[in-house]
């Protein structure tokens, strides 16, 4: 299990975020729960061993971009530094290509798996955008299924949630569906 330094928990336009991080970065991020308890329970969860501090400089600007992107901006998150040990090999491909992906654009399992060079794997990048120890930073949720379908989402308020965060990146699915115009 990697070491966590602290967590520290946040407010945000979805509801109250949590950050557990190491001197490598983050170690991951838990989006909103339907209650901000329950938030903290699951990072805790998830991290057993943190206790809760005051984020490094580094961290703080991760949650700074992370707060603006759920308010509506559209803050640059692929400098943010993540603790990928223990992460497979798989994994932190798909998540590299995954990070490439800009606010209010989209791509598909699909079109990663090709970038992959393995385009029989489409399954498989879902799966690794479903273990995604870090959402947000790694944007799991702007990959959709084939066709522009939302495919699975495995946060709090699963695919509702997958689609308010696109929506407030302004993503044109959103935006198709009308659902948060």
């Amino acid at each position: 299990m990697t070491h966590v330094a602290g967590v520290a928990f946040f407010a945000t336009g979805l509801g109250v975020c949590g950050v557990a991080w190491n001197r490598r970065g983050i170690s991951g991020l838990q989006l909103p729960e339907a209650r901000a308890a329950a938030t903290r329970r699951r990072l805790r969860a998830r991290f057993p061993e943190s206790h809760e501090a005051v984020p490094p400089e580094s961290v703080q600007q991760a949650i700074d971009k992370v707060v603006a992107l759920l308010g509506g901006s559209k803050p640059d998150l692929s400098s943010v530094a993540l603790d990928l040990e223990g992460v497979p090999d798989f994994d932190r491909r798909v998540y590299e290509i995954a990070r490439r992906v800009p606010p209010g654009a989209t791509t598909t399992y699909g079109a990663i798996a090709g970038t992959l060079g393995e385009p029989g794997s489409a399954r498989a990048v879902g799966q690794a955008l479903g273990r995604n120890p870090f959402p947000i930073v790694v944007p799991c949720h702007r990959v959709l299924a084939t066709g522009g379908r939302l495919g699975g989402f495995s946060a709090g308020g699963g695919v509702s949630t997958k689609l308010k965060m696109l929506a407030i990146e302004g993503a044109d699915v959103a935006r198709q569906r009308g659902l948060f115009d």
